[in-house]
């Protein structure tokens, strides 16, 4: 059982450190809230942040910004719940058009980890907590 949740915590660990060095190296991350902005920053992401959801911004806003930061590349991290889902697929079709890349794999391999365990970004940090207390009792 420990060492199912030791690997699962190192694989976390290894993506969101991979997540960490892009995101330094100029490659904005995009997610929903400040919350989640603060759950990234818990786990050592430190780089620009773009908001999809925060201060009453439209779908219009977001596009712009990213456009604005002259970026060839967009980390998207939005929740990884049906409302997430549906917004990253939006934001997706939007980023894409404006020849940015729109680069899913921290999402895709995050939700695949976490699985039905975790529905947002804000509370990977809580997640990651708790997964150490487990390895640590067992």
């Amino acid at each position: 059982m420990s060492t199912h949740l030791k690997e699962k915590e190192e694989q976390i660990l290894q993506v969101l450190g991979q997540l960490a060095e892009e995101n330094k190296n100029g490659k904005p991350i995009l997610i929903e809230g400040r919350k989640d902005a603060e759950s990234l920053k818990e786990l050592g992401v430190n780089g620009q942040i773009i908001f999809a959801k925060t201060g009453g911004k439209s779908l219009l806003d977001v596009i712009s910004e990213i456009e604005a930061s002259k970026t060839g590349e967009v980390i998207m991290l939005l929740d990884f719940d049906r409302k997430g889902r549906e917004l990253t697929e939006i934001l997706k079709f939007h980023i894409e058009k404006m020849s940015v890349k729109a680069n899913m794999y921290y999402w895709l391999r995050l939700s695949s980890l976490v699985g039905k365990e975790v529905k947002d970004v804000e509370g990977l940090a809580k997640y990651m907590k708790t997964l150490k207390s487990k390895i640590g009792d067992s």
